[in-house]
């Protein structure tokens, strides 16, 4: 943002979201795998790992690649150095972290950080520059995922990917991610509607609370429907959450923001092509709906 809005209010949460959240993003993502990996040795590698990464426009590939070397060198180091009885409280808290931070720091820069930055920045030049088929078919993959298992680790990843890839300055996979995240319980909260004989009274009732979910971009209001019929609804889902994010890419929307539903739409350039955003998620919501609506059977 520029200097000349200093103190206003959009410049103050430029400065908190922009400068302090995103700068966290991937030191943040590092620390956390190596901590799944080392427990708590891992955590201080894996986000020094994270921040030499980010210094060096590794960007979240460097993160991860920082997080698994910090991860797996904290858990050698743990099996392999024994300790007097004395020392051994030492261990968790001053060596490994030490020796751990020091290695993956080194590795990261003098062996990963370079070539890493490079695909990175390959990446990021051709995520800026797809159009036409790459942007349908990555909107596709992109916005199916959010619907596959919704909430879970396919879910996860895309999210991660597209919250990580803000940092680099992408920000079209963002605007798939979560349109495709909210039209899977915006879908079923429609279909509620129109196509009250299929469901339940429960469910018909559960099709409000839905709703709110999938405004405000939380997937997992459509679990309770695909559980209790997973064959017919997740397919449903796919569906409609894919032609969300196909159409958000294929027709030029970005989301600078990674979290918030309809409700960070009005926010003053957190979007570009909003009249294009609501498309792609009316258009994936009918979907949803309409399909859960012709699959779906009644309830027995």
């Amino acid at each position: 943002m520029a200097p000349d809005h200093a103190g206003t209010l959009g410049y103050a949460l430029g400065q908190i979201g922009a400068k302090a959240a995103f700068a966290l993003i991937v030191p943040a993502l590092a620390g956390y795998i190596a901590y799944s990996i080392a427990d708590r040795p891992g955590i201080a590698p894996g986000m020094i790992g994270g921040m030499l990464a980010a210094n060096l426009q590794a960007g979240f590939l460097g993160g991860i690649a920082a997080g698994f070397i910090a991860g797996y060198t904290a858990r050698f180091l743990n099996t392999h150095i024994r300790l007097p009885r004395n020392l051994e409280g030492l261990k968790p808290v001053l060596i490994l972290p030490l020796l751990a931070t020091t290695i993956t720091g080194l590795l990261m820069i003098y062996v990963v950080g370079v070539p890493v930055a490079a695909v990175l920045s390959a990446l990021t030049t051709w995520l800026k520059g797809m159009q036409g088929a790459s942007a349908l078919v990555l909107g596709l993959v992109l916005g199916g995922m959010m619907a596959l298992d919704m909430g879970g680790p396919i879910n996860k990843a895309a999210y991660a990917s597209a919250a990580a890839l803000l940092s680099s300055g992408v920000d079209a996979p963002m605007a798939a991610v979560m349109l495709g995240g909210m039209t899977p319980p915006l879908g079923l909260a429609l279909a509620t509607r129109l196509f009250p004989a299929r469901f339940t009274q429960a469910e018909r009732e559960a099709g409000g609370a839905a709703a709110v979910l999938g405004a405000a971009f939380i997937t997992e209001g459509a679990i309770p429907f695909a559980a209790a019929d997973p064959l017919r609804v997740i397919p449903s889902l796919v569906a409609g959450s894919a032609v969300a994010g196909a159409l958000a890419l294929t027709l030029g929307v970005t989301l600078k923001v990674p979290h918030g539903g309809l409700f960070v739409l009005p926010i003053p350039n957190a979007v570009t092509n909003l009249p294009g955003a609501v498309l792609a998620l009316a258009a994936g919501t009918l979907v949803t709906a309409l399909t859960v609506g012709l699959i779906k059977k009644r309830p027995g």
